[in-house]
């Protein structure tokens, strides 16, 4: 009898005006290769985000779309809810 544990980004979107990525992570519990339980956790990488250490799949996806025009209008826009 064999238990394992599983973590594994398995939807990664990019959503709003100012191209936040959001990242689910499943935690997958297996015993003898048979799922026994799977849970989520979730978390927004902002352009403002340091994404060093974010799995490639999102550093590649920040890179693409955290444009400087983008990171500055999503500054401008926090400068103005102060």
């Amino acid at each position: 009898m064999a238990i394992t544990k599983e973590t594994i980004q398995d939807k990664i979107e990019v959503v709003g005006d100012f191209k936040h990525i959001q990242v689910r992570t499943a935690t997958v519990i297996k015993e003898d290769g048979v799922e026994i339980s799977r849970s989520y956790h979730r978390h927004v990488v902002s352009p403002d985000s340091d994404s060093t250490n974010e799995s490639a799949d999102v550093k590649a996806m920040a890179a693409q779309f955290h444009t400087d025009a983008v990171k500055k209008a999503y500054a401008d826009h926090i400068a103005k809810e102060i």
